[in-house]
């Protein structure tokens, strides 16, 4: 199963998130501490202290850049046939903010 290390109030992370579910791909979060100098079990586990990371199922690391995670993601999962309908409705939510 894929991991985030995330937290919900950082942007990057929740661009990851709903990348995530537009591809239908199931992972967990995992919530971080908010200060990265307090972040040392993420640093054991993914060797980083930025959120978002990413651990593939087959234990590859994605971090820091979100721009690279989401195209890892791009490349790794083909798009279903709700990928375009969460596409949109994201598209429309941001028209409201």
């Amino acid at each position: 199963m894929i991991e985030l290390y995330q937290a919900e109030w950082c942007p990057f992370s929740h661009e990851v998130r709903q990348r995530l579910t537009e591809l239908g791909v199931p992972f967990v979060a995992r919530p971080v501490e908010p200060d990265p100098h307090e972040r040392d079990a993420m640093e054991a586990a993914v060797g980083e202290r930025t959120i978002p990371a990413l651990v593939l199922e087959d234990g590859t690391i994605v971090a820091g850049d979100t721009e690279e995670i989401l195209e890892a993601l791009d490349r790794l999962y083909p798009e279903t046939q709700f990928t375009k309908a969460h596409h949109e409705r994201r598209v429309e939510a941001r028209m409201f903010e």
